[in-house]
């Protein structure tokens, strides 16, 4: 059976979180305590060091990679580490891998489809196995759609609209997992909303990966003109009162995700984790209830 993450979740990267173990410790309870169903975690690494003690801290939360980078983390490492984490917390990992960016990766990048797809076979061999419900893809195109459908539990698709959470359901089908990201500013001051979002769009934006897909989604060049128009802007990041940003998560939902992990934007991109929002926002979907 497929890991259950529930409808919700959280996105942040690895580096947010503080190096306090007990700090880490007690947001990870509260999480579980607000109800959400899984802790996505950029940037992760083989060894699986932050999802365990997270793991270790909550009874309920799935501890998800978003994603692990199939260049950079050795296939064997992450079954070694799955195998060791998943034994104290069966059916609570899921593994989430992906090709990432060339800017990144420098020569050792080449064809991604097919990285993608070697690093599956290691994880089926004997030696060193992920089962196949444990692990997804970070999949945008159709073709790594079909992959995701086809050799994992599902699709993670990042930096994504509500329209192509439709069009990836209907490339996945019905059964598969269907988990975007949405980044979200918790403001109505138009100006901070974008201020914020275009910086935490800045990177994003200058790699292919993600403006081809946007490209294909009806976005035209114009719209990633200087720090991009406010609405590639205002379509990327949902931003105001609480039911504003419930309103476009729902939209995720109407088009066919299972589950939408919510990244919070801040005014300081490496301010402490945002558990105010997260309060907030747990409250405003009805976690609480």
């Amino acid at each position: 059976m497929p890991v259950n993450v529930g409808k919700f979740g959280v996105w942040t990267s690895i580096a947010r979180w503080p190096d306090d173990r007990q700090a880490r410790a007690d947001a990870a309870a509260e999480l579980d305590e607000l109800g959400y169903g899984a802790i996505w975690l950029g940037g992760a690494t083989a060894s699986l060091e932050l999802p365990e003690a997270l793991l270790d801290a909550s009874r309920r939360l799935v501890a998800a990679t978003g994603i692990l980078n199939v260049w950079t983390e050795p296939a064997k490492v992450v079954a070694d580490s799955y195998a060791r984490v998943s034994k104290s917390h069966p059916d609570r990992l899921l593994i989430g891998v992906g090709a990432g960016h060339a800017a990144f990766v420098g020569e050792r990048y080449w064809h991604p489809f097919r990285a993608v797809e070697s690093y599956l076979d290691r994880l089926d061999l004997p030696q060193s196995r992920v089962p196949r419900d444990a692990r997804l893809l970070a999949a945008l195109g159709p073709r790594m759609l079909r992959l995701a459908a086809e050799r994992t539990a599902g699709a993670h698709p990042y930096l994504v609209t509500p329209e192509h959470t439709w069009r990836a359901r209907d490339i996945l089908g019905l059964g598969p997992l269907l988990a975007p990201e949405q980044k979200v500013v918790l403001t109505t001051d138009a100006t901070q909303a974008r201020t914020i979002a275009r910086r935490a769009l800045a990177v994003s934006l200058a790699l292919p990966n993600y403006t081809e897909n946007l490209l294909r989604l009806g976005f035209v060049e114009d719209d990633f003109v200087g720090s991009g128009s406010d609405h590639l802007v205002d379509s990327l990041v949902a931003w105001g009162s609480v039911a504003t940003i419930r309103g476009r998560i729902e939209q995720h939902h109407n088009a066919g995700a299972d589950h939408v992990a919510i990244q919070v934007l801040t005014a300081q991109a490496d301010a402490p984790l945002p558990t105010a929002q997260w309060r907030a926002l747990a409250e405003g979907l009805g976690l609480l209830s």
